[in-house]
């Protein structure tokens, strides 16, 4: 029962149909608990109250569904506004974003382009922008992407997906990058031709790149609500004498808020991943498909 919702969610979450009719409807049915609004405003709200309890943030302005060189204009500008926004508002938060609502499928030239117009304005504003990891077909392509920037930015970072056999290559190879990266279990549905079908492989493989990279002397980001993996790491990082500076637990809107709270209180970095936008329904339907739990959670919004 478990596979089939999962399976469903995650089709759902590339239809176009129901993108468009949850644009149409709105936040509601518990989508809201995951997603901080759609407004800009709404989200930097949201930050506001996380940075007042001691937890910083990164906003993404979601956005999946571009067909057209336009609307990812469209799309890189409202990434500048959010940049903006959080200079003006002075709440301590990063820039998240997806390169396919920057024009990846339309063209790479429109692709950097609008990266390199969004770095320059982090750069302004002394900020950091990290590019989320999509699906195995864009995997190859991004980090291609993310090596190109590096050589003429240093406020932007990646994410790297433990569920994929050559992450650990592609931990090696981004080491030469000094690479700030976000490591996470990977939550795509991927064939078992490029990524473990088991849980307890992906966990084993997460464990070994947390170790890689930051024995490697590199910044990491541990995102991830598994308690297993939050235990590995104050274990690892304890044993190893690694500062609490050189590492943050990363976590969603909306999931495991006592979890974030105590890691504040044990004095670690925490940052929240923020999403806003009227592109909602993509990863909405990827937070269902994750954790069954947040189906009951919505089954019961429903009928209240």
């Amino acid at each position: 029962m478990e596979v089939m919702l999962r399976n469903m969610f995650q089709a759902l979450g590339k239809s176009r149909s129901a993108n468009r009719l949850a644009k149409k409807y709105g936040l509601r049915f518990g989508a809201a608990r995951f997603v901080a609004g759609e407004t800009i405003k709404q989200s930097i709200d949201a930050v506001r109250k996380l940075n007042d309890d001691g937890r910083m943030a990164t906003l993404d302005h979601l956005g999946e569904f571009v067909f057209s060189e336009e609307e990812a204009k469209e799309s890189a500008e409202m990434c500048i506004q959010t940049l903006d926004a959080i200079a003006s508002s002075g709440i301590n938060s990063n820039l998240s974003l997806k390169m396919t609502s920057l024009g990846l499928d339309i063209s790479h030239e429109l692709c950097v382009s609008n990266m390199k117009r969004i770095l320059n304005r982090a750069r302004m504003h002394n900020n950091f922008v990290r590019i989320d990891m999509e699906d195995y077909a864009h995997c190859q392509v991004s980090l291609d992407i993310y090596e190109e920037l590096r050589k003429e930015y240093d406020n932007v970072g990646i994410v790297i997906q433990a569920y994929l056999y050559r992450t650990e290559q592609d931990i090696q190879n981004l080491n030469a990058l000094g690479a700030n990266l976000r490591l996470v279990k990977g939550a795509y549905k991927e064939s078992p031709e490029v990524a473990f079908p088991e849980k307890k492989d992906v966990d084993e493989n997460l464990k070994k790149i947390i170790r890689m990279h930051m024995m490697n002397g590199n910044y990491t980001a541990v995102a991830s609500h598994d308690p297993a993996i939050i235990d590995f790491t104050k274990t690892f990082v304890q044993a190893e004498g690694i500062s609490k500076d050189r590492f943050e637990f990363q976590m969603l809107y909306g999931i495991c808020e006592d979890l974030q709270k105590q890691l504040v209180q044990e004095g670690y970095r925490i940052r929240i991943y923020v999403p806003y936008g009227v592109d909602w329904f993509g990863y909405f339907m990827r937070r269902l498909a994750e954790r069954p739990a947040n189906v009951w959670f919505v089954l019961k919004n429903m009928f209240k």
